[in-house]
């Protein structure tokens, strides 16, 4: 019987059952591999499913049993996929799975943000409310979406749900291709430069490559408006942290929302939790494409995902 080995299993989160994975295979699972064990544990294996864990030539040629890697995501950066391809080792994602999850959380946290609801919650817990002598408190200001410029950076499966939602809450929607192939109809195609300087929220949906690494700078936000703020539910490394965390401080922009850093976990010294800011943002980590129903759908897609390799197919195989 096949080894299935699951590398990381939780990142997936407890709560989701991955038993239909043993259907294909004698399934193993690892809660995490550290790093440095990733060659010993994959060696007998012959299907590796994970999230996280990077594999690279020094831990895959170790694996001389592999035949197919099954990626709990979309995004394979973490995969050398110039190595499979020599060896003939598949690779296969999930494609779509998290659209609405992903979509859903930039907004929980944009208007989390801008309604500064972890404010005001703060301030009906703490008593301060109840010993006041007002029937409403107005602390700090918030404004309607309606009639505002949302600018999308990646107009793919998530940028365009996140367009749809933004135009229903009566916003003028911008967007900026990074690849340069996504056109769109409905919404305004315009630069990086002017979708910054138009737009009062920026939300980033691209992928992590060559051209998107650092993408926004510190001359990016000096572009944007002072009162305008930036989701980042993409990849981390789309954003330079030092240079949002001086932007923040400096008053450059009004605020943030971070779902996605440089390195997960963030190192406990890291800019974006500096508390002088911490007001400015709303943090999550690396939750928003986790909703129990995208987990769920991960498992189902996996499961098809090796049957198809096994039975001579190549759905959803990238590699």
């Amino acid at each position: 019987m096949r080894k299935i080995l699951m590398l990381d299993r939780e990142t997936l989160g407890n709560d989701i059952d991955v038993s239909p994975f043993a259907a294909h295979g004698e399934l193993f699972i690892n809660p995490v591999t550290p790093k440095k064990k990733v060659a010993e544990e994959i060696k007998d294996a012959e299907v590796l499913i994970l999230n996280k864990v990077f594999l690279n030539e020094e831990n895959l040629k170790t694996a001389k049993n592999l035949k197919l890697i099954c990626l709990l995501a979309t995004g394979y950066n973490n995969i050398d996929t110039d190595y499979c391809k020599k060896n003939n080792i598949a690779v296969c994602n999930v494609p779509g799975y998290s659209t609405k999850s992903v979509a859903q959380h930039t907004f929980a946290m944009a208007l989390s943000l801008i309604e500064n609801i972890a404010l005001y919650d703060n301030h009906v817990k703490s008593g301060a409310y109840a010993n006041g002598d007002t029937a409403n408190y107005l602390g700090w200001p918030y404004y309607n979406l309606d009639g505002k410029t949302w600018g999308i950076i990646g107009l793919g499966n998530i940028g365009k749900e996140v367009a749809k939602i933004a135009s229903a809450f009566g916003c003028d929607v911008l967007y900026y291709s990074t690849s340069g192939k996504n056109n769109n109809s409905e919404y305004k195609s315009v630069s990086l430069k002017e979708l910054l300087s138009k737009s009062d929220v920026v939300s980033l949906h691209c992928p992590l490559n060559e051209v998107t690494d650092n993408l926004i700078t510190y001359k990016e936000l000096s572009e944007m408006k002072p009162s305008s703020i930036i989701v980042n539910v993409a990849r981390g490394r789309n954003i330079n942290e030092k240079d949002l965390a001086k932007a923040l401080k400096e008053n450059i922009i009004g605020g943030a929302c971070i779902d996605v850093y440089e390195n997960e976990p963030p190192r406990p010294d890291s800019p974006i939790l500096d508390k002088e800011i911490a007001h400015k943002l709303i943090l999550t980590p690396h939750i928003a494409w986790a909703s129990v129903e995208a987990r769920n759908s991960l498992v189902t897609k996996i499961c098809e995902n090796i049957e198809s390799f096994y039975n001579g197919g190549n759905l959803n195989r990238v590699v």
